[in-house]
């Protein structure tokens, strides 16, 4: 990536293989904006009822397909945000991430346990921003 994206790690943090503690971006490129995604598929149904890893997997895949459309992978990930509702194992969130998608390096990553999402059957909701460099 021509040396554009850069992940640090800096002493005084915690050092993780799941995500970045700081991400910068420099030089010119497009910034690209992924919008809430969850366990929708593109006919409009809810894919893993009650099952948060199913629900993980369709989010990342509908993220990892609106990131072809713009160009970009996973790698080009500076920073995601999870949201998952009370009560849902957050483990299985990360294992399913870790099994699913292998970054060679992890974005900076944010995790929130939320009261509800806009559905009842929503488990969890994630969004992204990445940089692609010209």
């Amino acid at each position: 990536m021509n040396g554009k994206i850069k992940h640090v790690n800096p002493e005084g943090l915690l050092k993780s293989p799941v995500f970045s503690q700081v991400v910068t971006t420099r030089g010119s490129g497009a910034t690209i904006y992924i919008g809430g995604q969850n366990s929708i598929n593109a006919n409009g149904e809810v894919i893993g009822k009650g099952d948060i890893q199913t629900q993980t997997d369709q989010a990342l895949y509908n993220i990892d397909t609106a990131l072809k459309a713009s160009g970009a992978t996973f790698d080009h990930i500076v920073k995601l945000t999870f949201y998952i509702v009370e009560g849902q194992d957050v483990s299985k969130v990360f294992q399913t991430f870790q099994q699913v998608f292998k970054f060679s390096t992890p974005p900076s990553i944010t995790s929130l346990i939320v009261s509800g999402l806009a559905n009842p059957d929503y488990l969890i909701e994630m969004d992204a921003v990445a940089f692609l460099p010209n």
